[in-house]
């Protein structure tokens, strides 16, 4: 007969976590497809954890042949791709189908490792949330989960036309609420919905607002930006960015466009609207055709669609806009809004979800798809002078509150408080999940 070993003691201090993203790399570039503010926030705190001595390595599906099975990020950081499924062609909707050959995968680096060499798992989105479940329960160390979005806030929140999450995704979430550690929320807001919609227990939820990168993100020359992008000093510039989706509103950027321009008839060679970011989610299985709306809004070349650029050029278009138009029906947080803050930026965002938090008083927080309201806020602010400098310097100000170091802060102390719980045999919770006496098992 075998006797399980007692349970190990913690160790002193957090040496290393495993992080799972299964449907995204942190190393994608977010705008596109699946990539977006997730994995900004994986990649971040990850970068953060690892200067602080903590080692990190974050599993996420392979999606092409060109990137190696493992990448050193930096020091303490390695990205760890996992085959499961064709490389291409499989959409987030697809995945469930891949969650076992992805834990299977997960399973082959866990039999290589001592069963106590991640201290923790902390996974991202509920895809991630089933595999890390098993992987925590392999390794015998506490789960932190991270929603980022939920399926039943999501629904109630539908865009028109989009397609609404299925029955299974509530599922997989509630067990994952279950099975977690801790969870961590973005804002109160969304700790509150875990609690009402998914019966998460309030011990066990505590809130780490995402960040954002202030070397970045500052405020910066608003004529200066204008010229590196080839955008004239006297336009009047909007801005969109984000994936095109019904679920992120660009199509009510294009109507609010419109709108101005109604109420101002002089604006018209002067006002643009750029759009930044490519298709995702129900955007890709349905195309918005936002060329054909720009075209029945009368917009003409007033809109300028762009592919998603590198964080340095997305501060410059930060700078350069008069204001950037976050028209989310439904958002955890809202990075956009806090990145274009940093920079100096004036946001007009949807008064939904976690974009309260992000926006706070330095912005114009505003009615989900009201096209009139959006349009008389932005056409009374930006014909203040005075106004705009005022907020500009007001979301400046707030931004610096939001710092991935302050983000990183919450998450240890969240990690710490998991990690203090006592670890259980995990051979004594299987036996007493079929009520087989432990000392029965040979």
């Amino acid at each position: 007969m075998t006797i399980p070993a007692p349970p190990a003691e913690r160790p002193e201090r957090l040496r290393r976590i495993a992080m799972v993203s299964v449907h995204t790399s942190p190393l994608a570039q977010p705008g596109t497809g699946d990539a977006g503010g997730m994995n900004v926030y994986v990649l971040e705190t990850a970068r953060r954890l690892a200067r602080r001595g903590i080692a990190v390595d974050v599993f996420t599906r392979r999606t092409t042949a060109a990137v190696p099975a493992v990448v050193e990020v930096e020091p303490g950081l390695h990205v760890r791709h996992i085959a499961a499924g064709p490389y291409e062609g499989l959409a987030k909707e697809d995945l469930p189908g891949q969650l076992c050959a992805f834990a299977a995968g997960l399973c082959r680096v866990a039999a290589r490792v001592p069963e106590d060499w991640y201290d923790l798992v902390h996974s991202h989105y509920w895809l991630s949330g089933q595999v890390g479940w098993l992987a925590a329960d392999r390794w015998n160390a506490p789960l932190v989960h991270t929603m980022h979005t939920m399926a039943r806030v999501k629904n109630l929140h539908l865009a028109p036309g989009d397609d609404p999450e299925p029955p299974g995704r509530e599922i997989g979430e509630a067990q994952v609420v279950d099975a977690a550690t801790r969870l961590v929320a973005n804002t109160a807001a969304e700790r509150l919905e875990l609690i009402e919609m998914y019966a998460a227990d309030p011990a066990r939820v505590a809130v780490a607002e995402p960040g954002v990168d202030l070397d970045i993100f500052t405020p910066g020359d608003r004529y200066a930006a204008r010229a590196a992008l080839g955008v004239p000093g006297d336009a009047i510039l909007l801005l969109f960015v984000g994936r095109i989706q019904p679920l992120k509103g660009p199509d009510h950027a294009l109507r609010v466009a419109a709108d101005l321009l109604d109420r101002n008839p002089t604006w018209r060679g002067r006002l643009t609207l750029a759009v930044l970011g490519g298709a995702s989610g129900s955007g890709v299985r349905h195309p918005m055709g936002l060329p054909d709306l720009a075209a029945d809004l009368g917009l003409g070349d007033a809109v300028r669609f762009l592919p998603p650029v590198d964080r340095a050029t997305l501060a410059h278009w930060y700078r350069a806009a008069d204001a950037v138009l976050v028209p989310s029906h439904s958002e955890s947080f809202g990075l956009v809004a806090v990145e274009a803050q940093a920079c100096g930026a004036l946001v007009a965002a949807s008064d939904v979800g976690g974009l309260p938090v992000a926006v706070g008083d330095a912005g114009l927080l505003l009615p989900v798809g009201n096209v009139p309201a959006w349009g008389a806020a932005l056409d009374a602010t930006l014909k203040d002078d005075e106004r705009s400098g005022i907020r500009a310097l007001a979301a400046a100000r707030h931004a610096q509150a939001f710092g991935w170091d302050h983000t990183v802060d919450q998450l240890v102390a969240v990690y710490e408080a998991a990690v203090a719980i006592p670890r259980q045999s995990s051979i004594n919770d299987a036996d007493t999940l079929v009520g087989i006496p432990a000392a029965v098992i040979p």
